[in-house]
């Protein structure tokens, strides 16, 4: 776990972690993404990372893009009900057309004595599209 999320004196997890990793999204999941175990669904969890990850990747292809591969997903831990996510990305490439990017996700949990944990991670790469969903360049400024 990052030191940033040791700190005891955390209420919260950070807007940004030590080695730049930019807090993208924050979501608190609802009764109806729990599943049969009473946990939250993985799918529930995949879709908000795709939208966590999309965020870097969006802001450099200034403009549509698509995702085309999940390189890694991670679940550390179960999210639970009444957990807190906090989604952190991080470019890791750009080539030509494509932008591949680092999520890492953490839950704030028990809001009287607040615990944050690595709950998943995930590597995903996002390619830049033209109006008929064709690669196109990224911007080079």
């Amino acid at each position: 776990m990052s030191d940033d999320l040791q700190r005891p004196e955390l209420k919260m997890a950070p807007g940004r972690l030590a080695d730049d990793r930019e807090l993208v999204l924050r979501v608190m999941p609802m009764p109806a993404d729990v599943n049969g175990n009473g946990d939250i669904f993985g799918g529930w969890v995949m879709a908000q990372v795709d939208i966590a990850g999309s965020v870097l990747p969006f802001r450099i292809a200034k403009g549509r893009i698509a995702t085309v591969a999940v390189n890694q997903f991670v679940f550390k831990q179960p999210v639970s009900l009444g957990d807190l996510l906090s989604f952190y990305a991080k470019v890791t490439r750009v080539g030509t057309t494509s932008v591949s990017v680092h999520v890492d996700v953490y839950a704030e949990r028990n809001p009287e004595n607040v615990q944050v944990v690595k709950v998943t991670e995930a590597d995903l790469t996002y390619v830049a599209i033209d109006g008929e969903g064709r690669p196109r360049p990224l911007p080079r400024d």
